[in-house]
């Protein structure tokens, strides 16, 4: 996956959290580790699809548990 990818999605992560970016790592899970509540996950996965143009069906929201797969999930639909 490209830095750039990598590190615009870990960008809208850390400023959607509020969490400093030094502490994102691929296998951060994003309720336990990031401490999101499901309002932040709601917002962050509105986020991305405006950030990347893309659409995030529910179902694959619930399956994105760590930052590495909503870095996956991007990557998979950006490049579609």
């Amino acid at each position: 996956m490209s830095d750039s990818l990598v590190e615009q999605i870990r960008g809208l992560v850390s400023e959607q959290l509020g969490v400093d970016s030094a502490e994102l790592n691929a296998d951060a899970n994003i309720l336990e580790d990031l401490g999101a509540d499901s309002l932040d996950v709601v917002e962050l996965v509105m986020a991305i699809e405006e950030a990347f143009d893309i659409e995030i069906p529910d179902e694959d929201a619930e399956a994105m548990r760590t930052l590495g797969d909503v870095e996956k999930y991007v990557k998979n639909h950006v490049a579609a």
